[in-house]
């Protein structure tokens, strides 16, 4: 595929923190956000971004990535799961949308954005490649908004209106940036909870106790990208 240099945005700490342990010749850099490494994959410069939950930030530090010269996004995190997956899953989501963007007072669609696009898509290129990693599968509409799942109401609307597969608060407004800039993006999660009243204590087990088996499966997935021409 030839990329020459990738992006990472990752949102929390605690599945950022990984990184440096497992990678060699890590450069910490200076960048506006929390944190920042530099490393190789196979002679690719990669950048990866500490950014902070939330939308916004991911969509700064995507833009800001890409301003950096990266021709490849990626994302990893953990996610919560609505229907088709299970706790520990490893997912690649095939689209994304933002599920709080909300106009319907107005005539539209929820999370319709008017006059332009508003569900974004992974590089396919990327999900079939990846998609041959143990223990990784293609998963469907990841649905994205700055508020953490926790309650069976709220997940039977994601569910129910959009047919949503996952949930986090970070991936459609990396995709939308990339759709926008027309930059490959792909995302690997993992889902830690099931969106539902005990998500949140489930949602800190995984991430607490088991974030680096996330980082080992996402650098699998960086290495098996820049080993494809």
């Amino acid at each position: 595929m030839g990329f020459k240099k990738i992006g990472v945005v990752v949102a929390d700490s605690d599945e950022f923190a990984p990184l440096e342990s497992v990678l060699d010749n890590v450069k910490v850099i200076n960048t506006p956000f929390q944190s920042a490494i530099e490393f190789k994959v196979l002679n690719t410069q990669v950048i990866a971004v500490l950014c902070g939950i939330g939308k916004v930030n991911a969509a700064m530090s995507a833009m800001y990535l890409i301003d950096c010269g990266c021709d490849l996004i990626m994302n990893f995190g953990l996610s919560g799961s609505l229907k088709g997956n299970r706790r520990g899953d490893f997912i690649l989501p095939e689209s994304f949308l933002e599920h709080d963007f909300d106009l319907t007072p107005l005539g539209y669609k929820p999370c319709e954005k008017p006059n332009q696009d508003y569900i974004y898509n992974a590089d396919k290129k990327l999900l079939d490649l990846l998609c041959n990693l143990p223990y990784v599968k293609r998963s469907g509409t990841a649905v994205c908004g700055d508020r953490f799942i926790n309650d069976s109401k709220s997940r039977s609307f994601l569910t129910d209106t959009f047919s949503a597969e996952s949930c986090d608060m970070e991936t459609a407004a990396i995709a939308g940036t990339c759709h926008i800039t027309k930059t490959p993006f792909v995302a690997l999660r993992r889902i830690s909870d099931d969106a539902s009243d005990n998500a949140a204590e489930s949602y800190s087990q995984m991430n607490k106790g088991e974030g680096m088996t996330l980082c080992d499966v996402f650098i699998s997935a960086l290495k098996t990208i820049c080993q494809e021409k």
